[in-house]
């Protein structure tokens, strides 16, 4: 029976999945982040040879019996030079080519809505938002953490990073948020935090985009400066939402389908405050909790490229299934 490989990169880690036409999950599996800015192309082909050897073995195959698969690489067209490489990587792996290769947005947006029309909004370690009506498909914000990113868990991270910095020298007062982060980092003196996070992580943006849940629990235990910045995430979050349903052409009119995905998201208050932002907009959208996971949505990519998309029964077991495989299957 066929099957497809859905891989969703990212800047924390690299998630795999493998289907079948039945909806069945044959196996999962997580290797490192395959973010590549901040290193080389060795970081992508490391990961993504890691979790298909994983997979591979759960299933009890070889790589050339995988039907097709799907590459949502971080950072894919966002160096027009890098493309040609990128595109390259899976297929020194995998040793075929029934594989396309695209932006890791896609598979949040193939996952939440199943491949439907409507918008994902993305806030893992970066933001951005993916849409498509009609075959139109259209990407805003992603720009990366050193201008953009608005409203991921790098940008919390860093303004509570900065709000530290006020609470420290006396330019705001100090709430639990200052105590949380002092804990957290084991800090001797509040000025190790400039080595720590230049010196010793080299500015690294996992590890720093990590501490927006210390960001979220000051919020949980009423930090007044943690709230707001929560708040303001979700309100860059909305705009990416806004902009998309008017470049991907919604009319005012339609009743636009809404998800989300990355780990931003896992907060149960952040999530409130960005249900909460949307449905004060002026567009009518229907917010859906994601049907299916980033890697799942990459195999339903897959299968879709390889002009065998899964039917909507097929899907729909796949959604039942996902629910009780376990995220890594030792074997």
């Amino acid at each position: 029976m066929p099957n497809y490989l859905g891989v969703d990169g990212g800047g924390s880690k690299t998630a795999f999945a493998l289907v079948d036409d039945d909806g069945r999950i044959l196996a999962r599996a997580t290797a490192p982040p395959s973010y590549y800015f901040n290193s080389n192309f060795d970081v992508v082909e490391g990961a993504l040879a890691q979790g298909i050897t994983d997979v591979c073995a759960q299933a009890g195959i070889q790589t050339s019996d995988i039907t097709a698969a799907f590459f949502g690489l971080p950072g894919y067209g966002e160096a027009s030079a890098d493309v040609e490489k990128l595109d390259a990587v899976p297929g020194l792996v995998l040793g075929h080519d029934r594989y396309s290769c695209d932006n890791d947005m896609v598979c949040g947006w193939a996952g939440s809505l199943a491949g439907e029309d409507g918008i994902n909004v993305i806030s893992g370690t970066g933001s951005m938002t993916y849409g498509e009506r009609q075959g139109t498909g259209h990407r805003v914000g992603g720009w990366g953490e050193l201008f953009g990113d608005e409203g991921s868990a790098y940008w919390v991270a860093t303004q509570g990073l900065n709000a530290f910095s006020r609470m420290s020298d006396g330019r705001l007062s100090r709430g639990p948020l200052y105590t949380l982060l002092t804990e957290r980092l084991d800090l001797a003196g509040d000025l190790d935090l400039v080595s720590l996070v230049i010196d010793t992580w080299g500015g690294n943006r996992t590890s720093i985009a990590a501490l927006a849940t210390t960001v979220c629990q000051a919020a949980h235990e009423k930090d007044a400066v943690a709230a707001r910045i929560l708040v303001d995430a979700v309100a860059e979050l909305v705009v990416l939402v806004d902009t998309t349903r008017t470049l991907v052409g919604f009319t005012d009119e339609e009743t636009v389908p809404v998800s989300y995905s990355g780990g931003m998201f896992s907060d149960e208050d952040f999530r409130t405050l960005f249900v909460d932002a949307l449905k004060g907009q002026q567009a009518d959208y229907d917010l859906r909790r994601p049907l299916l996971d980033p890697a799942l949505g990459a195999a339903l990519y897959a299968a879709k490229h390889r002009g065998r998309p899964l039917t909507d029964d097929a899907v729909g077991r796949l959604a039942h299934n996902a629910t009780t495989f376990d995220e890594v299957k030792t074997s």
